[in-house]
């Protein structure tokens, strides 16, 4: 299933179900066939993914660090799309919409 993204502000975002539930939860949302993130609560979703992207990225610096004298697969882990890449066009659409002052609705 596709989660579709919409704002007046902003091209539409659509992403697989799985991708969609998890930013969704970051930012506090129930993952529904429908929903809408008002202008109000665009600041902490903004704050929540920038925060949740950052902590990802801090691990995966100290993984790899812990991880970096031994034998591991690097095809696989360049392969590895991180929350950064998923995360980064919803963000633009918060940024853009907020700019603006448009709610996003999103529908299955």
């Amino acid at each position: 299933m596709l989660y579709r993204f919409k704002s007046q502000a902003s091209a539409d975002v659509v992403m697989l179900e799985t991708n969609a539930r998890q930013l969704l939860d970051i930012i506090g949302k129930t993952a529904g066939s429908a929903g809408v993130i008002t202008v109000d609560q665009m600041p902490g979703a903004i704050s929540a993914l920038e925060a949740a992207v950052a902590l990802e990225a801090h691990s995966a610096r100290h993984n790899h660090d812990a991880h970096a004298a031994e034998d591991h697969d690097a095809e696989a882990e360049a392969q590895h799309v991180g929350l950064h890449q998923r995360a980064t066009p919803l963000l633009h659409m918060l940024k853009e919409s907020l700019g603006e002052q448009k709610d996003i609705v999103w529908n299955t």
